[in-house]
């Protein structure tokens, strides 16, 4: 499975798994569980979650899923910008770490830019990184203006990653920000990969192109289209959701889809890539 390196040298794979909405129904907690035990079985280290999912059902329900297995979990978490002074990021962060059930998180990041000024959140992360809370830290729906005044603050360590709203319908983030991230050594996470709603995957692009690929489960779908052309830049790390086994191996199986100049050149034809500056889009 192809991989991305954060800053501290930690290797992952470039599949991860988001849980955005699990957590929220008890009759689909079980299956959201077995979800995310089948892809770390498969391989998968990142489980991405954050304190304002579910009011902090999604943290509990990984703390979950993940107990007796967190040396395999690469565990990301985020930050409410309304918790984000030096202080608030202390204790938002305990309260994320308690939920989940660990004493430290391998990346926080600020879910979007807020009042507070960025030089007292990063100070605070700073402060968790020194109390061995966090490994490190990053920020989400960060466009290049706001990663600019990021990589102006003088901080410990190093801004890690920048998790921005990217796939084939919100390709804002090729114009400029994934190159500017990549060779400032930040990883780019993907979220919502897919799309929202499904009117992506409905895309007769998506069905042509699929027709001509197969994974080991058998005919590739619009879907695994859609992941493997997130997975195909490098030093982006996807993170979709799958609220069961059988979701998540579908995930897994788009990691053997290698797009063919072709597929490409006919996906960029249907569905195009954008050729000013725009806005950062964010959901």
């Amino acid at each position: 499975m192809k991989t991305v390196t954060f800053p501290n040298g930690t290797t992952v794979p470039a599949l991860g798994m988001g849980t955005w909405n699990m957590g929220d129904s008890d009759s689909r907690r079980a299956d959201e569980i077995k979800s995310i035990h089948a892809g770390l079985e498969a391989g998968i280290r990142v489980v991405d979650t954050a304190e304002m999912y579910g009011s902090g059902r999604s943290e509990k329900l990984v703390g979950e899923a993940i107990r007796g297995r967190r040396d395999d979990v690469f565990l990301v978490s985020k930050v409410l910008p309304s918790n984000a002074s030096r202080k608030g990021v202390r204790r938002a962060c305990e309260a994320s770490l308690k939920r989940l059930g660990t004493e430290y998180l391998d990346l926080y990041l600020l879910h979007w830019e807020g009042s507070e000024p960025l030089e007292e959140t990063i100070a605070g992360f700073d402060d968790l990184v020194e109390a061995d809370l966090i490994r490190s830290w990053g920020v989400s729906n960060f466009d290049t203006d706001g990663m600019r005044e990021v990589e102006s603050i003088t901080a410990t360590t190093p801004c890690a990653a920048n998790q921005v709203l990217y796939s084939l319908d919100y390709r804002g983030a090729e114009f400029d920000l994934l190159a500017r991230d990549h060779e400032a050594g930040i990883v780019t996470m993907a979220y919502s990969p897919l799309g929202q709603g499904g009117d992506l995957l409905r895309a007769p692009v998506l069905a042509r192109v699929a027709a001509r690929h197969t994974t080991s489960l058998g005919p590739a779908s619009p879907a695994q289209i859609a992941l493997a052309w997130v997975l195909r830049q490098d030093n982006v790390l996807a993170i979709p959701k799958a609220g069961s086994p059988k979701h998540q191996h579908e995930n897994l199986a788009a990691t053997e889809i290698t797009l063919t100049r072709d597929d490409l050149a006919e996906i960029d034809a249907a569905i195009a890539p954008p050729r000013r500056k725009e806005p950062l889009a964010m959901i």
